[in-house]
């Protein structure tokens, strides 16, 4: 393993062990103004919460480059008196992912306790109950509690939140899995890229956004702040190269490198890409011999479809990180991927000039 992906494993363990679905990212906001204030010229944090680093360039004009520090999780909703938890999901949160599986809740005063999510016996479901995913209303979370009272005296409440329990585990040599790797992924390749950049020409805003999983919300007020001349954003997308798929419905695999988005699969209210922009990451990967591949996502958006809505508009893309089994407990992504994400980001960061920028934007007709 090159010394660049290990530093990219060992900072990922720490970011994806981190408690942080939308709206309660501070654990990981901590780690990002850790990693960030050692590189940056100028930090801060914005009211929706989103932290903003500044890197200066030699000439005028803003590059901003952002990944989503959140993840999904549910909010306890109920406590029953024989100490269950009830749960509604926080973003994107299939039940198919959630049965039989351990979750983290973490209660208002900071405690962290161990909950299984769990469903009535087998043996007892009705015929066409047993034919069908059960609804997250269906499902509870047992923490060990016997009683509403003994819950709440382990400090459980409703409206604490909860996310599942897993730790990044390595498989092979380049592969791992667990959870939130959507996008503490595409936050640890911010990190690095963000650290390994010399000089670049134009100002470089690495963004750790809030609030992407339920509906891009920091990527919106932190692009309106900084009004950027261009957007990257960095984040997972679908690699569904796995048994049973058809080979023309690969639209990008683990280990073929990042891929360079063409357009989301939600083209009517997700992104289709500056192709400006996706020709200069195309010609900056072949440069540089960084492998790549060119995604026509299969579903799903990042926040550069809300970058690129800014104001009077921004030219915006998305370097993406293949991703198998994307909001489950075990998502699956190539740390080689991660390496050459780092790189094609680090060359796009130093290499983007003033003039390329005013030739994103549109012309003024005489």
């Amino acid at each position: 393993m090159s010394a660049l992906k290990e530093e990219i494993y060992s900072l990922l363990k720490k970011l994806c062990s981190a408690v942080g679905p939308s709206g309660y990212e501070d654990d990981v906001r901590g780690i990002v103004i850790d990693e960030l204030k050692k590189h940056a010229d100028q930090l801060w944090v914005d009211t929706l919460g989103n932290v903003v680093a500044v890197k200066k360039g030699r000439n005028r004009g803003k590059l901003m480059v952002a990944a989503h520090m959140d993840e999904i999780g549910m909010f306890v909703s109920h406590i029953d008196d024989n100490g269950f938890l009830r749960v509604v999901p926080i973003g994107g949160l299939p039940e198919r992912a959630l049965l039989f599986q351990r979750v983290i809740v973490k209660t208002r005063r900071g405690n962290v306790l161990r909950g299984v999510i769990g469903l009535k016996p087998p043996h007892i479901l009705k015929k066409e109950e047993m034919e069908k995913i059960p609804e997250i209303k269906d499902l509870f979370v047992d923490i060990g509690a016997s009683s509403r009272e003994e819950a709440e005296k382990m400090g459980v409440r409703v409206g604490d939140i909860a996310v599942f329990d897993r730790e990044l585990q390595l498989h092979g040599t380049n592969r791992v899995s667990g959870k939130a790797l959507d996008d503490r992924s595409g936050l640890a390749v911010l990190l690095k890229a963000f650290e390994n950049i010399g000089e670049p020409s134009v100002d470089v805003y690495a963004v750790a956004t809030v609030q992407e999983e339920v509906g891009l919300k920091g990527a919106r007020t932190s692009a309106y702040g900084i009004t950027p001349d261009a957007a990257i954003a960095l984040d997972v997308t679908v690699a569904s190269d796995v048994p049973d798929t058809p080979k023309h419905l690969w639209f990008v695999e683990l280990g073929k490198g990042p891929a360079i988005k063409v357009v989301d699969g939600r083209a009517a209210t997700g992104l289709i890409s500056n192709r400006r922009l996706v020709d200069k990451l195309i010609e900056i990967a072949e440069s540089e011999g960084i492998p790549y591949q060119v995604e026509v996502a299969a579903g799903g958006t990042t926040d550069a479809s809300i970058i690129a809505l800014n104001k009077e508009g921004v030219p915006a893309s998305t370097i993406s990180i293949p991703a198998r089994y994307i909001h489950s407990p075990v998502e699956v992504v190539d740390l080689a991927d991660m390496e050459n994400a780092v790189k094609l980001t680090k060359a796009l960061a130093e290499k983007v000039e003033p003039e390329f920028l005013e030739r994103l934007h549109g012309q003024r007709i005489k």
